[in-house]
């Protein structure tokens, strides 16, 4: 009797759960447009402390390292309470001198490469309007140039600009004001990640803690199980990302050393930097190096696209599998459809931290199959 009562008290409760469930999935549908607000809203209030989230993340990657061989084999109280702060400010230096390197070596090139494109365009223009009738006409298109109206494309140009100054005014007061809430953003992310990484240990066993006193049995070591598995992935993911991006932005400078292509450390370090973002960020950065090389020489621009694509193909079947092996268990698809999500949720972070976020999935999602299946074929 005592059993049959458990299990409807345990039917009971499941009943309640499955029709609350559904009620609140009903109303959710009703009124999706206050959903919608009210996860928008949430998700502004908690984005600094996400971000601070991710920069822990990122950042205790190489902090683990240098913790790990830091003084490891001291006693002493004073180097031991170093440990850690230490470990944190190189791996800090480390990253922000690898970001300001970056920044130091493309951005002035690529600042040029525009200019060069303007001073073309605008040569362009100048000798057009040089140019006799006669002239015109034996260029390609010479019919359409001198249909073209552009006195009257001139004075809509100045119409539009004079119209639209009071839209530009408030679109930069509203850009400076964006600037500024966002470098205040960074500002806590960056303090919240920074009391992460100094209390990681305490932290871990509180969370711990509160998911076995809080949950029942199963579900709590699940959840740390889940935890353990998505640290190891990202931890995995990282190391392997970093130098698999390193060696593709190696091989791309050597190449093009080799090859006579202009910019070869430029977009060597681009292409390497943008190649920590799986699947697109090396085309991205090929791109880049494709418009650069253009302003200088367009047959070695088109070059240098069919040498990257190329070493890609070579990156993608031969190094990236040997570099990642079985580190972040995860197919080539599902990598494309997590960066793609990612991306539209997060912008460049979210792409970092997809592929490591839906490796776990598929690593937890796998696992629970193999157990049900096991129970299935042991049932029978």
């Amino acid at each position: 009797m005592d059993r049959s009562k458990e299990k409807r008290k345990k039917l009971g409760r499941w009943l309640i759960g499955i029709v609350a469930a559904c009620i609140l999935i009903f109303l959710g549908v009703q009124k999706i447009g206050v959903v919608a607000n009210a996860v928008s809203w949430v998700a502004r209030l908690v984005r600094p402390l996400l971000i601070g989230v991710a920069f822990a993340l990122i950042l205790n990657v190489p902090m683990r390292f240098f913790e790990a061989h830091f003084w490891k084999k001291t006693n002493k109280p004073r180097l031991c309470r170093l440990r850690r702060p230490v470990a944190f400010l190189v791996s800090l230096v480390l990253i922000v001198g690898i970001i300001i390197g970056v920044i130091w070596i493309v951005i002035p090139e690529l600042v040029e490469a525009v200019k060069v494109i303007v001073q073309g365009a605008v040569d362009l223009v100048k000798k057009l309007s040089s140019m006799s009738e006669a002239e015109l006409a034996e260029l390609p298109f010479g019919n359409l140039l001198l249909k073209a109206d552009w006195d009257g494309m001139l004075a809509a140009l100045q119409n539009w600009l004079k119209n639209q100054g009071g839209n530009i005014v408030n679109t930069a007061v509203g850009t400076v004001g964006s600037l500024v809430g966002g470098i205040f953003d960074l500002f806590i992310a960056f303090v919240f990640s920074v009391y992460i990484l100094f209390d990681k240990d305490k932290l871990k066993a509180q969370a711990s803690r509160l998911a076995r006193v809080w949950l029942p049995s199963r579900p709590s070591e699940w959840i740390i199980h889940a935890a353990s598995v998505a640290n190891g992935n990202f931890r995995n993911f990282i190391f392997g990302q970093t130098l698999e991006a390193v060696i593709l932005g190696v091989l791309c400078m050597v190449g093009m050393w080799i090859f006579r292509f202009p910019y070869a450390p430029m977009v060597g370090t681009l292409v390497g930097v943008t190649a920590l973002v799986p699947v697109v960020g090396g085309f991205v950065g090929a791109g880049v190096g494709a418009f650069m090389i253009l302003t200088v020489d367009p047959v070695k621009a088109v070059l240098f696209l069919v040498y990257i694509l190329i070493l890609q193909q070579i990156e993608g079947n031969l190094i990236y599998p040997k570099v990642m092996g079985s580190r972040v268990n995860l197919p080539g698809m599902w990598i494309l459809a997590a960066v793609t999500v990612g991306g539209g949720v997060g912008g460049p972070i979210g792409m970092l931290l997809a592929v490591p976020v839906a490796s776990t999935l598929y690593v937890l999602l796998k696992e629970e199959t193999d157990k049900r299946e096991n129970q299935l074929k042991s049932g029978n």
